[in-house]
């Protein structure tokens, strides 16, 4: 069997989260812990910082030429065909509360000549939950946990009466929150998750939707390649594929199209 396209960009990512892991499980639940608010008011810790600067200094060594795209400190991928989109620490509230749901997330986006965007490369990298999600393209998508890893595939259900439902909070769906709130009323089960996990759970098929209403890229861009990876579909509120639109929406192919017509009726 010849190696994959991407297997050294995923090696690479591999490495990336070695050292993302490394750091932030040190700085997790730690007493010092840093926190500051950012223009956004949103929370942002020491290790949120240190986890991205980690890693742009091995892509500077390692991929020299690759833009990159991180939530701490900006854009460089101008004029980029390449570009590694990088959330040091998804889930930041968690982490700094010590709840163990959070990950860094790592994205290799290619960018063809018509200017079409395409992740190749994702990693959810979960370590104080001992797992970790991957995913490069056209090769399938798994998880690793304790050390051992497993090809991931989503869930067959083929109604929302019957499907469950992950999402992190009510916040962001303005004029959709009633229609959403009529969905989750008919759901078999809804549950509060999250952030990442919830749309790697629709990736190993142990939930069938994820939403979300509002997020930049780099909380979606290595959760769409893992998503899609395992067979599901991932896209914005309104429908549209990728990470680019938003908001995302995980879930299996059977209800995908029957999910955003109710959210958008």
């Amino acid at each position: 069997m010849s190696e994959s396209k991407y297997a050294d960009d995923l090696a690479l990512a591999h490495l990336l989260a070695d050292i993302a892991d490394s750091i932030s499980l040190d700085r997790y639940q730690s007493l010092d812990l840093v926190i500051t608010t950012k223009p956004d008011n949103t929370p942002v810790t020491d290790a949120d910082r240190a986890v991205e600067s980690a890693i742009r200094q091995a892509l500077e060594t390692h991929r020299p030429n690759d833009g990159v795209l991180g939530e701490e400190f900006g854009s460089d991928i101008t004029g980029a065909k390449r570009y590694w989109v990088i959330d040091p620490i998804d889930g930041t509230k968690n982490f700094m509360r010590g709840v163990p749901t959070w990950a860094t997330l790592i994205a290799l986006v290619e960018v063809g000549d018509d200017g079409k965007r395409e992740v190749v490369v994702g990693i959810a990298s979960s370590p104080a939950l001992a797992r970790r999600w991957y995913a490069s393209c056209c090769e399938g998508a798994f998880v690793t946990f304790n050390g051992q890893s497993r090809k991931i595939s989503v869930s067959q259900v083929a109604s929302l009466p019957d499907a469950s439902i992950a999402y992190s909070d009510f916040v962001g769906f303005g004029s959709r929150l009633d229609a959403f709130n009529s969905i989750l009323s008919k759901a078999w089960r809804t549950r509060g998750m999250g952030d990442f996990w919830s749309h790697m759970l629709v990736a190993e098929g142990a939930v069938d939707v994820a939403i979300e209403p509002t997020l930049a890229v780099w909380d979606m861009a290595a959760l769409d390649i893992i998503v899609r990876e395992a067979g599901g579909v991932f896209t914005n509120i309104s429908g549209e594929f990728g990470p680019f639109g938003g908001s995302g929406v995980s879930t299996n192919k059977a209800i995908h199209d029957s999910l955003i017509k109710a959210l958008n009726s």
